[in-house]
């Protein structure tokens, strides 16, 4: 049945609906690469809140999510930016977030990586009382059992006066973790207040220290995450690192290409947009693992335009596209966000996402996708 979708001219377009989705089975974890999917949280759409109260999250919703992701195989990042973190669930929120679904992962056996910020911090801080919050964090990921990723700071980008800083802050947490961690670095495109973070607006110079701060401590160092959408900086980078220590690309643009990798080495993956794509991406990995690279390339190729879409400027809002998609997928019963974001995307940008999702075969009851799909234009007044 055609569904009448808005262009982004203004007016009306045709549009007929996959019959079927893509056939895709739930397997066992991976063995070429390590993969973990950014997973998203669910709001409660009954709790009585504004754009400014602490989230209300459907904790049911939010770990049967989870327990999707880890039934395909993927790992789970959790309690990072596409958990909305920073952006309508605040540390308490996070720190719950943590505490279940890493109890979760140790019920199911499945991979889990945990987010450690600052952001207990709501005003200026000095670097002891970055430091003091980081440790507070790190200290609940360790103790829930989970793998800890040292996130990108705010507080620490407006505390910090230079690269010594960083390499005396990110030097100290590394002395103190108990097992390696992951090392994040997310760029000014998903969060603005990060710009200059590792002492300098330069990338080169950015890179060198960042570099740094792993030399000083590979053993610590479990891997790397980089959110720059620069396929070639990441390239670089992971030529650059110590012996052992991994790249996980953070590259929603780029991803095909860098986990494939190259005569020289690959990337493993950390990624937001392996939310939506869950199931497929898994596929792919498992197509991977025999060596067909062209096969994987064949089955991931084809989604990057989904990803550049969902993740267009501003960027930081591509978690209003990753949950409306969950929402059409059947995996969440509405389509209401922390915060209120599900207002910060256009009608159009919906329209276009659900055309490239259901073209992939993403939705797993193209129906039911196409019923929601209908009753969001209905409330823009779009009859059908």
């Amino acid at each position: 049945m055609t569904i009448q979708l808005p262009d982004f001219e203004g007016g009306l377009r045709a549009y007929d609906p996959r019959p079927e989705p893509l056939a895709v089975t739930p397997g066992a974890p991976f063995s070429s690469r390590t993969v973990f999917s950014a997973a998203h949280v669910v709001a409660d759409p009954y709790a009585d809140v504004s754009p400014d109260s602490p989230a209300a999250v459907d904790w049911d919703a939010t770990l049967a999510f989870r327990r999707h992701l880890w039934s395909h195989g993927l790992g789970v990042a959790e309690a990072m930016d596409t958990a909305q973190r920073g952006m309508g669930l605040d540390w308490a929120g996070a720190a719950e977030l943590i505490r279940r679904s890493a109890a979760e992962a140790k019920s199911v056996g499945g991979l889990i990586a945990c987010g450690v910020g600052t952001d207990q911090l709501t005003g200026p801080a000095s670097l002891d009382e970055v430091r003091a919050a980081y440790e507070e964090q790190l200290a609940l990921v360790e103790e829930s059992g989970a793998r800890a990723i040292l996130m990108a700071s705010r507080a620490l980008a407006a505390a910090a006066s230079g690269p010594e800083d960083y390499l005396e802050v990110y030097g100290h947490l590394l002395r103190q973790a108990t097992e390696p961690v992951v090392l994040h670095w997310l760029g000014p495109m998903f969060d603005p207040a990060l710009e200059g973070y590792w002492g300098s607006s330069d990338l080169d110079a950015a890179t060198d220290t960042f570099l740094e701060v792993i030399a000083a401590h590979p053993d610590k160092v479990d891997g790397i995450k980089v959110s720059l959408l620069e396929a070639q900086r990441e390239i670089d980078i992971r030529r650059r690192l110590p012996q052992g220590v991994r790249c996980y690309t953070g590259d929603d643009f780029n991803y095909p290409e860098l986990i494939a990798g190259d005569e020289k080495g690959f990337s493993h993956a950390l990624l937001g947009i392996f939310d939506p794509l869950g199931p497929l991406a898994a596929e792919a990995v498992r197509v991977l693992d025999t060596g067909n690279v062209p096969g994987f390339r064949e089955l991931l190729d084809p989604t990057v335009e989904l990803s550049r879409h969902l993740f267009q400027t501003p960027t930081r809002f591509y978690k209003t596209g990753v949950v409306f998609l969950a929402w059409l997928a059947g995996h969440q019963s509405h389509f209401t966000m922390v915060g209120g974001l599900q207002s910060a995307r256009s009608l159009p940008h919906f329209a276009r996402a659900y055309e490239l999702a259901d073209g992939l075969g993403l939705f797993p009851d193209p129906k039911l996708a196409e019923e929601r799909m209908k009753n969001l234009l209905s409330l823009y007044g779009v009859a059908q």
